[in-house]
């Protein structure tokens, strides 16, 4: 059985590049799928937020303004509502330490932009299991997460490395469009990555050693089965 830790946002509002608050929080699918698949193959998952704060869902992510199915949004809600003991008591990021564990993912949502993005103990986190050759997973807009991780150096942990994330196009389709205070894809590839990005709303997951990251809501799964795939090599 492995240890995975899955950091979770608990930003509830991004602000935009108006400088107005857009309510957030994590995509239920990302979170729900990601953890069902992990824990279903025999695998441990932690939660840990910044501060050890109830993470809160996105609202969209449950709604079909969010593009979400109905029949979708109830099997998502009752996985939470499954796991609620969870997600109200999360580890404190800033306390945890990597013994143990053997795998690092992180759902998006928009929220990781607000906090994940910018948080120096994450980055120092990420920065220490990507040199112990842990997996690091990322999912969505989980990849902005990874901007927050540098080397001694001062360049980015993730400098060359193939990766994805949330792509421009989806952004402008079902995303914030202009409105975001910043696009993840260009500024992952401004950082030094080397992304790629497949048609919009179509499973895609790229993996790069260690390093795993999806596209969109829709590579959630995917994006935890590679982990599975990654945590078995590891063996």
């Amino acid at each position: 059985m492995a240890e995975i830790l899955m950091i979770v946002s608990g930003a509830d509002a991004l602000r935009l590049a108006d400088g107005t608050s857009h309510p957030t929080g994590y995509w239920a699918e990302e979170v729900a799928v990601s953890h069902k698949v992990l824990t279903e193959a025999g695998h441990r998952v932690r939660i840990a937020t910044p501060g050890g704060v109830r993470p809160t869902v996105d609202p969209l992510s449950l709604d079909e303004r969010g593009g979400v199915a109905e029949g979708d949004a109830k099997e998502f809600g009752a996985y939470l509502d499954s796991i609620e003991a969870e997600l109200a008591s999360p580890l404190d990021l800033a306390a945890v330490t990597l013994d143990g564990y053997d795998a690092l993912y992180i759902p998006g949502g928009h929220a990781p932009m607000a906090d994940l993005a910018s948080d120096p103990g994450l980055g120092r986190l990420l920065d220490e299991a990507d040199r112990r050759g842990l997996t690091v997973a990322a999912l969505c807009h989980g990849p902005a997460a990874l901007l927050s991780a540098t080397r001694a150096d001062g360049s980015f942990t993730f400098a060359g490395r193939a990766l994805t994330s949330f792509s421009d196009e989806e952004e402008q389709q079902g995303g914030l469009g202009d409105a975001n205070p910043y696009s993840v894809e260009s500024r992952l590839r401004d950082r030094g990555g080397i992304v790629t990005t497949g048609p919009a709303w179509a499973s895609k997951v790229v993996v790069d050693g260690n390093l795993v990251t999806g596209q969109n809501p829709q590579s959630s799964r995917d994006t935890a089965r590679s982990v599975l795939s990654a945590l078995d090599g590891r063996r």
